[in-house]
């Protein structure tokens, strides 16, 4: 688990509520309590009310299990701490069990931070192999501690040592893009929106195995609030439709993450590193064309359209991706598109053919990697004891910074 790091210019101003505002609060989370019978249509429904107020330390005190107490796991070293809560790596000490603890910021006056209650309620909802996992919420007097799965690194760290200056090999992308849009139709059926994907937030196991984390931000749509705050989303992975002022935007917001995520594997570099807003909406209509009444009708209606915006001509994707194929060219594409509606969805994305040979391309590098292994194993053997034990000491600092090739990581569709 890994926190957001603020110092990172890829950050957007977040403006994290106290959920001592009863208002805020009934806005942000409760109001789905009177939402259609589908929320959550395949799992017992949560009450987010009740989930929020347990949250508050007075009360969970009473419900607290003795047994989960925060001297149950050994803290070890930090991995990030960010705007609301820190992150450390952690061990269980009754199983051995290695997680991560994320421990809460709380203030005396203004209670426990919105966004830690948005994630704890959205996150005993969400259990699903793309999606870390939330093992315990331990309360006390002072401290909110959430419990998580332990995962080995974010996808930004990844690419930066496992990545060739930060580029990924295609079949890496294909798995790693495939157990993304796994996560991200998974939380779109259940009606919740991540709204700040980005590689940090994509934690990465040395299994392969790739999970969306940092629900802070997320929040359940398809109730009578259906206005939302445009202050959502890293701005460096933010849709064009919530940079221009919506408030009203829905699934495709993490799709267009998405793809700026899929972009980024392949160039080891953001696709659109914008300073400001405004900044940032210029560099993408450098690349996608700037938008017209003609080619996106209503945009002159948004708060922050600007007639004077300086009109640039689409360009080829291929341009900035030119080791891209053609069918992942034809999803970036579908995913990459500038009005909302015109997006691809999660669902649709996973059926896309570019995924067709990800069961073929893991079993040829599974089969690679077993026929490199069995070569170094003989290799060893021929070998003095000394030059074994160096090599094997090499290999295992390797392992320690990176991982198996995530590309032999089964998928179930």
């Amino acid at each position: 688990m890994a926190a957001d790091d603020t110092s990172k210019p890829t950050n957007s101003q977040r403006h994290d509520r106290s959920a001592s505002d009863s208002s805020i609060l009934y806005l942000s989370i409760a109001s789905s309590l009177v939402s259609p019978a589908t929320f959550f249509r395949r799992r017992p429904f949560l009450d987010l009310r009740q989930a929020a107020s347990s949250a508050r330390p007075s009360a969970a005190r009473a419900a607290m299990d003795k047994r989960h107490q925060p001297s149950s796991f050994q803290q070890l070293e930090k991995l990030g701490e960010g705007t609301y809560a820190t992150v450390f790596k952690g061990r269980n000490r009754q199983t051995g069990e290695m997680v991560a603890l994320k421990e809460i910021h709380l203030d005396s006056e203004e209670g426990t931070p919105s966004t830690a209650i948005r994630e704890i309620s959205l996150m005993k909802e969400l259990k699903h192999e793309n999606i870390v996992g939330l093992h315990d919420v331990i309360h006390t007097e002072n401290k909110l501690m959430l419990v998580f799965e332990y995962m080995d690194k974010d996808l930004k760290k990844y690419m930066d040592v496992r990545g060739d200056r930060g580029q990924l090999d295609y079949v890496t992308i294909k798995s790693f893009m495939h157990q993304l849009m796994r996560g991200i139709a998974f939380c779109h059926d259940n009606r919740v929106l991540h709204r700040d994907l980005k590689p940090q937030n994509l934690l990465i196991n040395n299994k392969g195995q790739l999970k969306l984390a940092d629900f802070g931000l997320a929040r359940a749509f398809g109730i009578p609030v259906n206005t939302f705050s445009n202050e959502v989303v890293t701005l460096w992975y933010r849709a064009p439709d919530v940079l221009l002022g919506s408030r009203t935007y829905n699934t495709s917001i993490d799709i267009w993450s998405a793809g700026c995520i899929m972009a980024e594997m392949y160039t080891g570099r953001p696709l659109f590193p914008g300073t400001t807003n405004e900044d940032q909406l210029q560099k993408i209509f450098r690349l996608m064309g700037t938008p017209s009444e003609r080619s996106w009708p209503g945009i002159s209606q948004f708060p922050e359209y600007k007639p004077n915006f300086h009109v640039y001509a689409t360009q080829d994707l291929r341009l900035i991706l030119p080791q891209i194929d053609q069918l992942g060219l034809d999803l970036l594409s579908r995913m990459l598109q500038l009005r909302p509606e015109m997006r691809i969805s999660a669902a649709e994305a996973l059926r896309h053919p570019w995924f067709n040979d990800l069961n073929q391309l893991q079993a040829q590098q599974a089969q690679h990697q077993a026929l490199h292994s069995h070569q170094q194993q003989q290799q060893h053997q021929h070998q003095h004891p000394q030059q074994a034990q160096q090599q094997q000491a090499q290999q295992q600092a390797q392992m320690a910074a990176g991982y198996p090739a995530p590309g032999i990581v089964s998928q179930n569709y």
